[in-house]
Parts: structure tokens; C-alpha cells; sequence
């Protein structure tokens, strides 16, 4: 979600970047490997951690979160805010030109043993569904009418057109790294699973918040389906987050609406939805065994 992590970067340099960490997770030899977004980069949920900080990685990610229980494991967490797929295979000039990200495909090798990955809200450009659907009205369909009209859906045919680029990915971390398990983390609940929204705590109305909803669950169906047809584990994120979307009370929501109210980046994210990440892809491997 490009433009909001932008808008956010600035705040973020200002607070966290005097207390930033060593990136010491950050080694060749690393055996669990996270690829993605800003969904795993977690921005503002802890510590800046790791370079460039354009990625605005944090240490409350779930990357980070989850490493302390796969010991002897280590991890070595690359994942970058605004990456799509074509950053696995290639540099990513982070947003505010706040650094060079190398591709995400180099960290892994044939010493990783787990490899999480959360792409494709990019590859949609997911960003122009949540910013597009904000109303100063609570009523109509702005975003639908926007994107899904004539028979014609928007973001249906993003997701159709990186179902192969998932593949793409899928099979060259499958070449890198030979001995891994992988996983492919889904998105969480962002918007109510059913019901209404919550304009005007977050403007966005009642048919939008079901047209987000949708898009969401088709998402996550492309990558469940892609996961599966390569062999590797989807992660289900959305099922145990239910009740927990932005529109939930502030003490009790694990996604953040269009204002936080808890550090994290707009519509992504807080540090318990990482590390409620974290629990879904830890009970996703005690059930692989």
C-alpha cells in the first residue's frame, strides 16, 4: 500500500530511527527466511530493525515475533513495505527513495529450512480499493462503481493476472532453497467478515466494506489455490482474525482503520494483529508436524 506507508514514512523516521537496533537477524546463514510486504515488515508495530529503512521493517512483525519459537532456527527477515512480486527477483527502490532493497530471493539457500511469504495486495494495488472507497457520505458504492461495473471487476482480473507471478515465485524459492517448508501467509479480516461498516470511524460505506470484503477473499482464494498447486502450505490469517477488523474497539482490533489508533501503518496490522500473524503460521506448522 504505497501511498499510505509514504504518508506514515515521516512520522516513523522522526520517533523510532534514534532507537533502531543492530540488524543482527539479518546473516547469510539464516535458516528462516520471511518474503513480503508491508503486511510482513509490520511498520511501527516495534522498532525500526534492518536496512534499507525504507522497507520499514519492525522488530514487532511477525517474522519477529515468531522466530523466538522456532529456536535453533534464526531468521533472516527481508520483507519490504510496497514490495510486489517482482521484487523477489529484483531491487526494490523503497518508498521516499529511503534506500535500495535487494531481491528477496537472495536470502535464501540451501540452508533455509522455512520460508514464509505474504505477496499480492500489491500486485493488485490493493491500496486503490482502500483509498478509493473513502466517502464523505455513508451512502452509495463509490468504489464499487468504480472498479466493478459493466460486468467488469477491477481487482478480480489483477488477482487473475498474479496468480502465474505467485507461481513464479513459488517455484524459484523452491529452487533456492530445496530443503525449506513453505508457507504462504494469507491477509487477515481487514473489514467486517459480514454486516456493516463503521462510517464515519472509518468513512467507508456499508456496500464498499462488503466489496473489500469480497476482494479480500478473492484474494486469499488465488493464494490458497497457488500454494496448493506448488506443493507448499497456505496460512490462513483471515479465519482466526475474524471479529478483530478495523472496526473493532480500539483496545480490541488487530487492523488499524483509516486514523490509528495504535501504532501501525493505515489498514494494516497493529502489533497484536502480527502477532496474532505469528500464532496463525506457528499453529500452521504444529499441524504439518
Amino acid at each position: 500500500m504505497r501511498l499510505i506507508l509514504l504518508a506514515t514514512a515521516v512520522l516513523g523516521c522522526a520517533v523510532l530511527s534514534p532507537l533502531a537496533p543492530a540488524a543482527a537477524a539479518d546473516t547469510d546463514t539464516a535458516n528462516y527466511v520471511a518474503i513480503g510486504d508491508s503486511y510482513v515488515a509490520g511498520a511501527f508495530t516495534g522498532l525500526p530493525t534492518g536496512q534499507p529503512f525504507g522497507c520499514l521493517r519492525s522488530t514487532g512483525n511477525y517474522p519477529h515475533v515468531l522466530a523466538p519459537k522456532l529456536a535453533p532456527l534464526t531468521l533472516r527477515d527481508v520483507g519490504c513495505s510496497s514490495a510486489k512480486t517482482d521484487h523477489v527477483f529484483a531491487p526494490q527502490t523503497t518508498d521516499g527513495s529511503l534506500g535500495v532493497a535487494p531481491p528477496q530471493l537472495d536470502a535464501a539457500t540451501a540452508a533455509t529450512r522455512l520460508v514464509t511469504i505474504g505477496l499480492g495486495a500489491n500486485d493488485i494495488a490493493i491500496s486503490d480499493a482502500f483509498t478509493g472507497c473513502v466517502s464523505l457520505f455513508p451512502i452509495g458504492s463509490p468504489c464499487r462503481d468504480k472498479f466493478a461495473s459493466a460486468g467488469k471487476d477491477v481487482f478480480a482480473d489483477r488477482i487473475a493476472a498474479t496468480a502465474p507471478k505467485i507461481d513464479r515465485v513459488l517455484s524459484a524459492v523452491a529452487d533456492k532453497a530445496p530443503a525449506a517448508e513453505i508457507l504462504v501467509v494469507g491477509y487477515p479480516s481487514i473489514v467486517p467478515n459480514s454486516g456493516r461498516g463503521c462510517w464515519p470511524a472509518v468513512p467507508i460505506t456499508d456496500p464498499d466494506i462488503g466489496y473489500l470484503r469480497d476482494t479480500v477473499k478473492r484474494l486469499n482464494a488465488m493464494l490458497s489455490d497457488r500454494a496448493a498447486a506448488a506443493g507448499a502450505t497456505y496460512v490462513d490469517t483471515y479465519t482466526p482474525r475474524i471479529g478483530k477488523d478495523l472496526c473493532a474497539a480500539p483496545w480490541t482490533k488487530w487492523i488499524e482503520g483509516l486514523v490509528p489508533t495504535s501504532p501501525a501503518s493505515p489498514f494494516h496490522p497493529n502489533a497484536r494483529g502480527e502477532a496474532g500473524l505469528a500464532d496463525a503460521v506457528l499453529t500452521t506448522l504444529d499441524r504439518a508436524g
